[in-house]
């Protein structure tokens, strides 16, 4: 008899769990059982504090043409609602996300965000745990699109803090506050393996708190930065040195014999048509700003070399030709002379021809000759240049760039 009865009523253990279950099933019926998940906890008595940090999964990618970054991050919130106290055989309640629409949840929003994503694969990415005392740990996954104003005076050896802003949509400081739960320094954590991105080093993250003032109230607005110093490998192969070649190029015309002058010519055009190339596609990568940019300036000078180069051949060749003299006028009198010569000799057939006499060549007329603006040309155009990279390089490596915004 007893062994039937064991039988139908289940082993020990399983009679223990199943009472188990009925004791947490009465316990949450208890809980919701007049609860009213419009109304925040402490209401009429006192101030609601939400506790607050992030797990940044993974951080990018930065876009510089929207000013705005994508972020992966395990967002978690803690408060205290004494409506749900209980007593129990266990400390702590393991809930899933269906009784997070049953109770009250702060209207946590982002203030900054352009898009946000809560993830619902396979079911919705939240977790929620509730203690005896009332105390709830509420975790989402998001992934959240954020504006990142961008000040890029010092592109591309700038840095840039992007803010993460959040807080209450509703309730101003009277009645709900936000705080960070480890402090501001270890609130905000980002995971070794967690950047994505290639034109960014993520060198540090802070976190602290504003107060902003509507005509609402006042409220309480989470803050935090996310500091990136931009990569210059890339641009360094892809527009500082096709920038540097060109220049150099255009000075090997100085080289050249001043006989030379559709070569010359070639060089000239050819360089100050791929510095207009270079600098319409360096700027495809930026927004379009209104202010100029570190290399913006630096293809200005370059153009500007290359330019002069062009500008010195031309010269230079006037002013050779003019010392020269017209030489359609040369050739019209050396004409008069040869057919005053055939007409002299045809008429004069009594005179004695005489044995040509050769000419001695002009010692002053020279080839492959080389100007003395080309001389000097060799020397000024390679030390200004040389100079300008120095002053440039050193100005922009050496200094700390301005994180403006930063916290």
């Amino acid at each position: 008899m007893s062994s039937l009865s064991q039988d139908v009523t289940g082993t020990p253990k399983e009679a223990e769990l199943n009472d188990n279950i009925t004791i947490f099933t009465r316990i949450l019926d208890g809980l919701l059982d007049g609860y009213d998940n419009r109304l925040r906890p402490g209401l009429g008595e006192k101030v609601t504090e939400i506790k607050t940090n992030i797990f940044v999964t993974s951080f990018g990618p930065v876009s510089d043409t929207e000013m705005e970054y994508t972020i992966d991050v395990f967002f978690r919130q803690s408060w205290k609602d004494e409506r749900l106290c209980f007593k129990g055989p266990m400390e702590m309640l393991a809930l899933n996300n269906l009784l997070a629409s049953n109770i009250w949840t702060p209207d946590t929003f982002f203030l900054n965000g352009k898009k946000s994503i809560a993830h619902n694969m396979t079911t919705p990415n939240k977790l929620l745990r509730l203690k005896d005392d009332g105390t709830l740990l509420y975790t989402m996954r998001l992934t959240i699109s954020a504006e990142c104003p961008m000040q890029l005076e010092d592109f591309p050896m700038d840095a840039h803090a992007c803010p993460l802003k959040f807080g209450s949509y509703a309730y101003p400081v009277s009645e709900v506050v936000y705080t960070w739960t480890q402090g501001a320094a270890k609130s905000v954590v980002v995971a070794e393996e967690g950047s994505r991105l290639n034109q960014y080093h993520l060198i540090g993250q802070t976190a602290g708190t504003e107060d902003i003032y509507t005509s609402r109230g006042q409220y309480t607005v989470m803050m935090a930065h996310f500091y990136l110093k931009r990569k210059i490998g890339y641009f360094v192969i892809q527009t500082y040195m096709p920038c540097f070649m060109t220049v150099i190029l255009s000075q090997v015309s100085f080289w050249l014999n001043r006989e030379s002058v559709p070569a010359r010519t070639v060089f000239g055009v050819t360089t100050v048509l791929t510095m207009t190339t270079l600098s319409i596609s360096a700027r495809n990568s930026l927004p379009k700003v209104a202010y100029a940019t570190a290399m913006d300036w630096f293809i200005a000078v370059c153009y500007a070399f290359v330019f002069s180069a062009l500008i010195e051949f031309g010269k230079k060749n006037l002013w050779h030709n003019h010392r020269r003299g017209n030489p359609l006028q040369e050739l019209r009198v050396t004409n008069l002379t040869k057919d005053t010569s055939i007409s002299t000799i045809s008429n004069s057939t009594a005179v004695q021809l005489k044995p040509s006499e050769t000419k001695a060549p002009d010692p002053k007329k020279t080839y492959n000759s080389v100007s003395k603006i080309d001389k000097m040309s060799r020397i000024v155009f390679p030390v200004l240049f040389g100079t300008f990279n120095l002053v440039y390089w050193a100005t922009y490596l050496n200094r700390e760039p301005v994180i403006k915004g930063a916290v």
